[in-house]
């Protein structure tokens, strides 16, 4: 259903200028935060067209806020169907979180009560945004340090069901998995079984901090050692699914990300042997 890419790295914008000026060997893709590039014009558009005749490109929003009571914003999701139409994404993804209420937008990523009312009303939000982009989108699993205390299905089982009734796919987000099941006490290897195979079309990679008891996704580190091991783990499970690295504060050089990206290739191949073996 999803195509199988390899690996990619999240664009930034430190790397513009390699990334435009030569060919970059151990990367298969890039992936865009849609929102930096929905206007049109300017450098940043530039700069994803010259991508974008080099490599494939997914984009990844932000500001979907596919879980608030608001209505769907259609200017918005006007721009994105635009970029859409004109970059050609091989996925297209944001987050199972809501962002937004009231008209008032904030830049934290809240997750939704998992409850029977909250899923059926992300499952018609999807299968809106669907018809109006023309395409699947990919949902991920949210990173989180708090839970609504009422709720009828944990996360795992809330996600796989939004993805069935709405015929969307599943971003897995591995160290949000870790991060997630850290801060509440869950089951890292029941969350994976939680969610159906043919649903998961990417995985991403990151790092984070800790915050006394808590861990906080900040995507300002390497991929540490537990996410590494979650990330086989997922690759034993999932299959060969097209998988990023992100970062997003401390950015290093861009080679220490391509060598960081070679270890995920190397975790991903020696998990597949498993698999197979």
């Amino acid at each position: 259903m999803f195509p199988r890419l390899g690996h990619g790295l999240g664009l930034r914008t430190a790397h513009y200028p390699r990334v435009t000026a030569e060919p970059c060997p151990g990367v298969d893709w890039f992936e865009v935060i849609s929102e930096n590039f929905m206007v049109a014009g300017g450098n940043p558009r530039r700069v994803l067209r010259a991508v974008r005749e080099r490599y494939p490109v997914v984009m990844h929003g932000v500001s979907l806020s596919i879980g608030t009571t608001d209505p769907l914003d259609d200017a918005y999701l006007g721009a994105l169907r635009a970029l859409c139409d004109e970059i050609e994404p091989a996925i297209v993804s944001d987050h199972l979180c809501w962002s937004s209420l009231g008209g008032h937008t904030v830049h934290d990523l809240w997750p939704v009560p998992y409850t029977e009312q909250a899923l059926a009303h992300v499952v018609g939000r999807v299968e809106q945004v669907q018809d109006r982009l023309g395409r699947r989108i990919l949902l991920e699993n949210p990173s989180t340090y708090a839970v609504f205390r009422d709720g009828d299905l944990d996360e795992a089982a809330f996600l796989a069901e939004v993805a069935r009734r709405a015929d969307c796919g599943i971003l897995l987000d591995v160290n949000n998995v870790h991060v997630s099941c850290h801060n509440h006490g869950w089951d890292r290897q029941a969350y994976l079984a939680a969610l159906p195979v043919e649903r998961v079309g990417q995985i991403h990679l990151a790092g984070h901090s800790v915050d006394g008891a808590l861990l906080i996704d900040t995507h300002d580190h390497p991929v540490c050692d537990d996410v590494w091991r979650l990330y086989g783990d997922a690759i034993r499970r999932f299959g060969a699914v097209a998988t990023c690295i992100e970062r997003d504060d401390h950015i290093p050089p861009f080679d220490e990300l391509v060598a960081e990206l070679g270890d995920a290739r190397r975790t991903a191949a020696a998990a597949r042997e498993e698999r197979h073996g």
